[in-house]
């Protein structure tokens, strides 16, 4: 045996070891009805315990008595030693004589009178003992009720506002008095199951759930290798916002977390914090304010646009402001014959490859058509108010929308209510057509500021607290109601991150960074290019739950199906054969994508566990273990470096339509999205303490 040396396999085995020699514990305590305490430090120092009767102070406290009767207890002579004994057994000799028939006359008025006193005193000290256990009992007992109502009300509290995974527990309370049994009740109890971990966990979002009342969304919208390129006519700068502050009197009835007021819905008032005005700006174009920089080459115009309009909508939080929902939209065109889009991070004067992408011809990358239905005022039939928006439009610049989709491209992304939830619902709708048979629309939970998923500059977004792997989780709820077509990757959880190949936290150097994604294909069309006879698309490895490592050239074992594919960052120095390379044009800079599939390996993290899981027909309300599952993941590093820390920056749900042979469209729902995180991890992932 020998000690493992991945610090994520050893952190993984000693949570599903540490499981097994507390339960060992249990059972030696029930078979031997003995007094047993447990105490473990894990690899970073946190202390488990495990008392098996009572509490651990009450087991400490026993340890602690002994050992001081132990010193406490001196040697006597030993001729005085048995002197003593002798005297004692010859009294109780005399005294079991007189008590069975041996006369009076056996003993003297001293020696009864003595042995009287004696029998008093053992009797008080009999009782006395037998009242001090019972009151000891009857005050741990209480102890227990006390605890577990507290304990009850606390996570009662929890459970209102999205308790994790639950579980009702009945603890059956006995006293025992003059050897008769009382029941004094049953405490039910909502405990939050935490993947085996102690941890209470909080949500790093500024809306959590979406209960917001107010509206925060923003949109914005990339070319192939995420940026702007070119805006579309008339359309300016491809980023904009609907975000909108409900107002209504505080006497009106509030229900459902102040998200839907039911009465004096004539006295509520909307305020649009964006105007027409800020969305309509193109590069060139001054800001209202001078903090934000003019510039006219569209790509720089676009960062300073967004982070004008995130001030705008901007939530003066306590500590952490946010700012909105991303909508992300990406068109998949890429001209080969232009030198829009870098090589690996790095500028070219011309594209050389053999990797084929769609393009109609010159213009092929451009930005969309976008419409706005801003946020307005509406009223359920029973008086019940809340706003409701969206947005809308085309690739195909020619279209006119007003006519019908047609044969064209089209997308939309709106927003209610649920009146039973509270949370909002974000509808979705993509379609691709001949010109665009390549295109992406996502909902995206971004970081405040930094480098999100993709990005090579700070951006806006509404996690306040960045979720890093092992410890996070994310909640939502998806229903697809069409899936887009046999080569439509729909992604339950895209998750996004950049550090560099040696480790280290990406700083905004294209040449060095490197974009890491990890991606859930529920689309049960996808298949696994991952298999025993293409290893080219697979890890190097996999690591089970347990933290085994299985080689990919492990036949036998290694779960091919449990992965679509793998590629690695275009600037590794030290790949290990056989690899394939990701595209090195759709990012800023080199990328590593690992896209995973329904599979048993995975449903222990809350994940799909075979294919149609979640899929068309089966809504799912979806609690998973993100950090968990991450953790797990192999992404390329450099030989001999520090392990990287895996922080999250973006969380996407949405689907990429892979090119396509004709139009195809899906459509699909969002609500209750939420993300947590340890309540000891400050905004940028780490831990207090």
């Amino acid at each position: 045996m020998r000690r493992i040396e991945n610090p994520v396999h050893r952190q993984v085995t000693f949570c599903k070891r540490r499981a097994g020699l507390l339960k060992k514990a249990k059972e030696l305590s029930v078979l031997c009805d003995a007094e047993i305490g447990v105490f473990i430090f894990s690899p970073h120092g946190k202390l488990y315990e495990l008392a098996t009767k009572g509490y651990m102070k009450s087991t400490q406290g026993s340890l602690q008595a002994q050992a001081d009767q132990d010193m406490q207890t001196q040697p006597l002579d030993a001729k005085n030693e048995i002197n003593m004994l002798k005297q004692e057994i010859e009294t109780l000799q005399k005294g079991l004589s007189y008590m069975f028939g041996g006369g009076a006359g056996t003993m003297t008025l001293e020696e009864l009178q003595v042995l009287e006193k004696n029998l008093e005193f053992w009797i008080y000290h009999i009782r006395s003992t037998k009242m001090d256990i019972m009151s000891q009992e009857i005050q741990l007992l209480r102890s227990k009720e006390g605890i577990l109502k507290a304990a009850n009300k606390y996570l009662q509290e929890q459970s209102e506002m999205g308790c994790i995974h639950s579980a009702w527990l009945s603890f059956l309370v006995l006293v025992v008095v003059s050897e008769t049994l009382f029941e004094v009740g049953v405490v039910g109890v909502c405990v939050a199951l935490q993947s085996g971990s102690e941890k209470k966990y909080v949500s790093a979002i500024g809306d959590p759930g979406m209960r917001s009342s107010d509206v925060r969304v923003g949109l914005e919208a990339w070319n192939f290798c995420n940026e702007v390129g070119a805006e579309a006519p008339k359309m300016g700068s491809p980023r904009l916002a609907d975000c909108a502050d409900l107002h209504c009197p505080s006497f009106a009835s509030v229900s459902l977390d102040n998200s839907i007021l039911k009465k004096g819905s004539k006295l509520c008032t909307i305020r649009q914090r964006v105007k027409e005005q800020d969305n309509v700006l193109g590069a060139g174009d001054p800001f209202p304010v001078s903090d934000f920089k003019p510039y006219t080459d569209p790509d720089m115009y676009a960062v300073e646009k967004e982070l004008y309009l995130g001030s705008l909508c901007e939530e003066p939080d306590s500590q952490d402001p946010w700012q909105f929902w991303v909508i992300m939209l990406k068109n998949g065109n890429f001209d080969k014959n232009t030198t829009l889009c870098p090589e690996n991070g790095k500028k070219v004067s011309k594209i050389v490859t053999d990797r084929k992408f769609p393009c109609f011809g010159k213009g092929c990358m451009n930005q969309p058509l976008i419409y706005h239905n801003y946020s307005r005022l509406v009223s359920s039939g029973d008086q019940a108010v809340y706003l409701t928006g969206g947005f809308y439009g085309t690739y195909d610049l020619d279209a006119d929308l007003s006519k019908g989709v047609g044969k064209n491209s089209y997308f939309s992304v709106s927003w209610q209510k649920n009146l039973s939830t509270g949370s909002w619902i974000f509808s979705h709708k993509l379609t691709t057509s001949q010109k665009y048979p390549w295109l992406m629309l996502y909902l995206r939970s971004d970081a405040t500021e930094g480098f999100n998923g993709g990005y090579h500059y700070s951006g806006r977004g509404i996690m306040k607290k960045l979720p890093v792997s092992p410890n996070f989780k994310v909640r939502l709820t998806l229903d697809v109601k069409r899936g887009g077509g046999f080569n439509s990757q729909f992604y339950l959880l895209d998750i996004g991150s950049c550090w560099k190949n040696n480790g280290k936290p990406c700083d905004g150097d294209v040449v060095t960074d490197v974009t890491r994604y990890s991606e859930m294909i529920i689309n049960p069309a996808t298949t696994s290019w991952c298999r025993a006879d293409n290893l080219v698309s697979c890890p190097p490895y996999h690591v089970t739950a347990s933290g085994e490592i299985i080689y990919r050239n492990e036949t036998s074992r290694f779960p091919y199906s449990a992965y679509h594919l793998h590629c690695t960052p275009g600037n590794a120095e030290y790949l290990e054969k056989p690899y394939d390379i990701c595209d090195p044009y759709s990012n800023p800079q080199a990328q590593e994508l690992v896209q995973i599939l329904p599979h048993p390996e995975w449903a222990v993290h809350g994940y799909p566990e075979k294919k149609g899981d979640g899929w068309i027909g089966d809504s799912r309300t979806w609690e998973l273990d993100v950090g968990g599952l991450s953790s797990r993941l192999y992404f390329y590093q450099d030989p001999g470096t520090e392990p990287a820390k895996r922080v999250w920056t973006s969380l996407n749900v949405g689907t990429e339509i892979y090119v396509s042979s004709r139009g195809e469209t899906a459509e699909w729902t969002v609500s209750d999205f939420d993300v947590l995180v340890p309540e000891d991890v400050d905004g940028n992932g780490s831990g207090f303490g």
